[in-house]
């Protein structure tokens, strides 16, 4: 096995991996979870903006992020694995061979164990993230998390991470904020008399 590692888009025809496109993960095709991604998506983003001056747009956003990792996350991976998806291509569009390499060569195989623990990683960050206090905070740090990886498996990632980062940390902002009741960012009183 050659133990070719790049940093470009190329991949190496020597370890190709074949893969059986009837097995390969479909269920995030639907137009059911596109509609879904783009829906919470955009109600993120729009929550992150008011989530400063509206507790109504940060329980919008609590609800979206939450509806995105628990539906459009983790029971698109059960259904998947279900179906008999094993996400042989999804690393295919990656940045990086390595990546690509790494996924055939380490989830592929073990596709029900990786996925399966992936699912239950998105289904905890979607209950924490509507849970309230706390545990939105850390459900919100969980999904930052994710999207910090996300982004090596391809443009499309790349691209859906560039906006929901920046609405991630908005609301988590906005949630900090809100438990220490200083709204807007505005300083502590300790500060304030300083």
């Amino acid at each position: 096995m050659n133990a070719d590692v790049r940093l470009s888009a190329e991949r190496p025809n020597a370890d190709a991996i074949e893969v059986d496109a009837s097995k390969e993960a479909t269920m995030q095709n639907s137009i059911f979870m596109i509609i879904l991604w783009l829906v919470c998506g955009v109600a993120t983003v729009i929550a992150a903006v008011l989530a400063s001056r509206s507790r109504q747009a940060r329980y919008v956003g609590r609800a979206a992020v939450g509806v995105l990792f628990i539906v459009g996350g983790a029971l698109l991976h059960v259904v998947n694995l279900a179906t008999g998806g094993d996400y042989a291509g999804f690393a295919d569009p990656s940045h990086f061979a390595w990546v690509a390499h790494t996924w055939n060569a380490v989830v592929v195989p073990n596709h029900i164990l990786f996925i399966g623990l992936l699912a239950v990683f998105e289904a905890t960050a979607g209950v924490l993230t509507i849970s309230g206090g706390r545990k939105t905070q850390l459900g919100y740090l969980a999904v930052i998390a994710f999207y910090l990886a996300l982004w090596l498996f391809g443009w499309i990632e790349t691209a859906w991470v560039l906006i929901m980062l920046p609405a991630m940390l908005l609301l988590l902002r906005a949630e900090r904020c809100a438990a220490t009741g200083h709204p807007g960012g505005a300083p502590s009183p300790a500060l304030r008399h300083a």
